[in-house]
């Protein structure tokens, strides 16, 4: 089976500060649009910004002694792709909810990750693996 890109939609509340985000600080192309919505080119993933009221708040769970936030999303990518976006999100000044770091070092499922949100809150999670194969791995 070869893989697939994925779609995902969420929340924004400020489609202009989304654009300049998504297209100016992660680098994605735009797409589709109109003035309640927004595709982007995420790393060959189509994600769609909508318009919408603000959100209430976030829950976290505890993974790895860090506040996760529940609801998220974001790329597995190639372990330089992941340095690069990481150096560059710093060059940009984002603030991280968690500061790029490896997960879970020398167990299974070991992982380089960081968390950020986008103009609207959404969490997003960028990570990548020194072995796909463990992607999975239990």
């Amino acid at each position: 089976m070869s893989l697939r890109p994925f779609h995902v939609a969420f929340p924004v509340t400020d489609l202009e500060a989304t654009r300049h985000f998504y297209e100016t600080v992660l680098g994605c192309s735009v797409g589709r649009n109109s003035d309640r919505w927004i595709d982007f080119n995420l790393f060959g993933h189509q994600i769609t910004a909508h318009l919408a009221p603000p959100n209430s708040g976030v829950s976290t769970n505890p993974v790895d002694g860090k506040s996760v936030p529940v609801q998220h999303w974001g790329v597995i990518l190639e372990m330089q792709e992941w340095q690069a976006l990481a150096d560059r999100l710093r060059q940009q000044g984002i603030q991280f909810v968690i500061e790029p770091y490896i997960r879970f070092k020398g167990e299974i499922g070991e992982q380089a990750t960081m968390f950020f949100l986008d103009p609207s809150g959404n969490a997003l999670e960028f990570k990548a693996f020194a072995d796909d194969r463990s992607i999975f791995a239990r």
